[in-house]
């Protein structure tokens, strides 16, 4: 077919009206794109506004929104185009669907994070329809109120698509400038890297536009970019001589492919000076405790010691005060302190009823004559707790479902509610626990007050707590007025301490609570109160308290969630001659008793169960393609030392080989080992 002058002319005035409809209708979006950040700000400065410097953070956000603006521009440019020469009618409905539902997406993920403070990413495809919907209950985000505001804001949008795409003027000169100066934007990849002026976690985490954030992590979680790293680099970190890493401890593995995690047990007895051993094995009592963060729990708590009853205990135990999680969410906790396990791909415990066989605290004390048990407020699917607990040939679960009547539950929002209080949780293991002479016991309890939506039990006498606290804190009206943004949070935790307390009380009355190591940490720190760094989200404390210490002590050292089993496993093959496996498969190295600041551990650390982004060596800290020291108060500073940044990155790369190898079928450990401690 002949191509006329005449046919090539009518055809660019064709695309030439038809971008003109597309640029109007774009410029409508990034209308409707501004009103939601003008929501977002006025969201988050309303329960932050004494913490976030104003003008940086509004200019940042608006960049990014326009930014994310300038992608759905081009990324709907050609099928609107396509479409047009079809039905220009269809186009524009097309679009109008299109933008509708990504302005509903930008508004439920600011919610969510306004909800969170932790921005919605890829993380949403590992959990589970069940963990979704107690997640989601949790918010107290459903009901009729959100209904009619979504039937409310669909007829605003319906409506300006609508009426403003008639009224809004737009030349051949602004289309073609616009268009071509997107392409532009968009081809030269730009993005905005820095925010050297806003310094607390939560405000970079603000200034991200939500939409972009979830679906680039979208697109990663579904095209992962897998990379080498470059061994014949002028800057690779294989061998850093004397001082790199020569206090680092690490392992001597078996066989790499085959095993990749096992290695022989060389974990040091560092517990032992500190006990008087008894002539029986003893009690183990493990608390994990949902979102206990040391940024408010215990002296030095740089948000104020909202725990006093723990503070007190740890000064009659062995306390590590900068201590970190393995984790930023819950489903970490127990496969990291219990078996000091790899995270595989989405976390150990989303692996479900494919959970390899492995080894744990629970199975080796269960070889030595343990009697064990889990105990939880909650429903003990969620994050497949049950799962993981019945692979390690538990006794018994104690979750919601076997409480009786004579127990009340928390209150519910929107006919949610996550279960019982930890008063009631306290109270419930009390009641189970066997009187007289009974099989040494290893008891694992994981509290849940103190998780979204916050809510308790005569309120109101937890609130005037937390007034009281602040005035016993002689917190400044500034200080004051921040906190309150937060009650909610600190009552709960408030409510925890005060739970514990009686728990200890009425455990002393017990004939066995002299035998009896109690170990108590937070499972990762609570992000509902935002968060001053990156290393924030995981720092956490440890607390070994025992009537069997014959001394106290506070330890500046980093250690981790990682380190708890295998530290506690050599004191009792030390002490007690409880056998324990010569080989293992142990992330951790140990717990580390040197009373001033340092870290002899490396170790990675998971954010979501789509984001293994955090790496520790020494007291540097890698997250992504940034590097940050630690100081002694677990405050991080950026680092653009190139030499440190490669050597981080190739010990993190080390394990994701390791764990790859996992992921793709290499066993934990030998058939022999497992058969032997598991029973089978």
């Amino acid at each position: 077919m002949k191509i006329t002058k005449q046919g090539t002319k009518i055809f660019f005035q064709k695309i030439q009206v038809y971008l003109n409809d597309y640029c109007r209708h774009s410029l409508i979006l990034l209308g409707l794109f501004f009103l939601a950040a003008i929501f977002e700000i006025a969201l988050s400065f309303n329960s932050s506004a004494s913490r976030l410097p104003a003008s940086p953070v509004i200019i940042n956000l608006l960049i990014n929104y326009i930014i994310y603006w300038i992608k759905t521009f081009v990324f709907f440019l050609l099928p609107y185009l396509l479409i047009s020469f079809f039905s220009k009618k269809a186009a524009n409905i097309f679009y109008r669907i299109c933008a509708i539902i990504l302005v509903f997406i930008q508004m439920g993920l600011i919610e969510y994070f306004h909800k969170s403070f932790v921005p919605l990413g890829s993380d949403l495809y590992a959990y589970s329809t069940n963990d979704i919907k107690q997640t989601v209950g949790s918010s107290g985000t459903l009901g009729i109120p959100i209904f009619l505001l979504f039937v409310g804001l669909l007829a605003v949008f319906i409506f300006a698509f609508i009426y403003f795409t008639k009224k809004l003027k737009v030349t051949k000169y602004i289309t073609l400038s616009l268009t071509a100066i997107t392409i532009i934007f968009f081809l030269s990849g730009f993005s905005l890297k820095s925010f050297d002026s806003l310094q607390t976690e939560y405000a970079r985490s603000l200034v991200l536009n939500k939409s972009d954030f979830f679906f680039s992590q979208t697109f990663q979680y579904i095209f992962p970019d897998v990379q080498e790293t470059d061994i014949y680099s002028d800057v690779y970190s294989g061998d850093f001589g004397e001082g790199a890493k020569s206090t680092i401890k690490d392992f001597n593995y078996v066989s790499d492919n085959q095993y990749p995690f096992l290695h022989k047990d060389e974990t040091p007895d560092v517990l032992s000076p500190f006990f008087n051993p008894g002539p029986r094995l003893p009690n183990i009592v493990i608390i994990f405790v949902e979102g206990l963060g040391r940024a408010f729990t215990n002296e030095g708590a740089h948000l104020g010691n909202f725990t006093p009853f723990v503070d007190s205990l740890s000064k009659k135990s062995l306390y590590w005060k900068n201590f970190l999680s393995s984790g930023g969410r819950s489903f970490a906790v127990l496969p990291s302190v219990l078996g000091s396990l790899p995270f595989a791909k989405n976390g150990f415990n989303e692996l479900g009823l494919n959970m390899p066989d492995h080894l744990s605290l629970i199975n080796i004390a269960d070889h030595s004559g343990y009697q064990s048990a889990f105990f939880y407020g909650g429903d003990s699917r969620f994050d497949n707790m049950d799962l993981f607990m019945k692979k390690n040939n538990i006794n018994h679960i104690y979750d919601e479902k076997t409480f009786p009547s004579s127990y009340t539950k928390m209150p519910s929002r929107d006919g949610f509610c996550w279960g019982y209080g930890d008063d009631e949780l306290f109270r419930r293991y009390l009641d189970l626990l066997p009187q007289g002479d009974h099989k040494p016991l290893l008891n694992v309890m994981f509290t849940v007050s103190t998780h979204s939506p916050f809510l308790l039990n005569n309120q109101a006498k937890y609130e005037q707590l937390f007034e009281d606290r602040m005035n016993q804190l002689n917190f400044s009206p500034e200080q004051k007025e921040a906190h309150r943004q937060y009650k909610d949070q600190y009552a709960t935790i408030l409510f925890f301490d005060e739970a514990i307390k009686t728990f200890f009380e009425n455990y002393k009355k017990r004939s066995d609570f002299n035998n009896t190591i109690f170990i108590i940490t937070g499972d990762h720190r609570m992000p509902e109160i935002p968060m001053l760094s990156k290393i924030d989200r995981y720092h956490v404390p440890l607390i070994i308290y025992s009537p069997l210490l014959k001394r106290t002590a506070t330890f500046s050292s980093i250690s981790s969630h990682f380190d708890i089993t295998p530290s506690l496993l050599a004191f009792l093959n030390h002490s007690y001659h409880l056998e324990k496996p010569t080989l293992v498969t142990w992330m951790g190295s140990g717990l580390d008793t040197t009373r001033a600041f340092c870290n002899n551990h490396q170790y990675p650390l998971m954010q979501t169960k789509n984001e293994v982004v955090d790496f520790i060596q020494g007291t540097s800290h890698l997250n992504g393609n940034n590097t940050f020291s630690l100081n002694d108060a677990m405050d991080e500073q950026d680092d653009n030392d190139k030499i440190k940044y490669q050597q981080l990155l190739h010990s993190f790369e080390q394990f994701k080989n390791r764990n790859q190898k996992f992921i793709d079928g290499a066993k934990l450990v030998p058939d022999s080992i497992y058969k032997k401690y598991s029973g089978l």
